[in-house]
């Protein structure tokens, strides 16, 4: 998919767990755990201001785009 989720990223940077998040933002953590490992087919735009607010970020910390062909390229070499 050519989106990228980064949560994982920024719950390190602000050393919280997925748990607290979840709980935070008001989703349960397997909701969260689909969002953060990119298996999420779409995110309303209240959770992701909700993300936001309380990591303290912008949604381009949480979502890129990269293309088809980088995302094979690591596919390919994670392999």
């Amino acid at each position: 998919m050519p989106i990228a989720v980064d949560i994982d990223v920024m719950l390190a940077k602000r050393k919280m767990s997925v748990g607290e998040l979840a709980d935070r933002v008001g989703i349960t953590p397997a909701n969260l755990a689909v969002l953060k490992n990119g298996r999420a087919k779409a995110v309303r735009f209240a959770t992701l201001a909700a993300l936001c607010e309380v990591l303290k970020c912008q949604p381009g910390d949480l979502l890129r785009w990269e293309s088809e062909s980088e995302s094979e390229a690591v596919v390919v070499a994670d392999v």
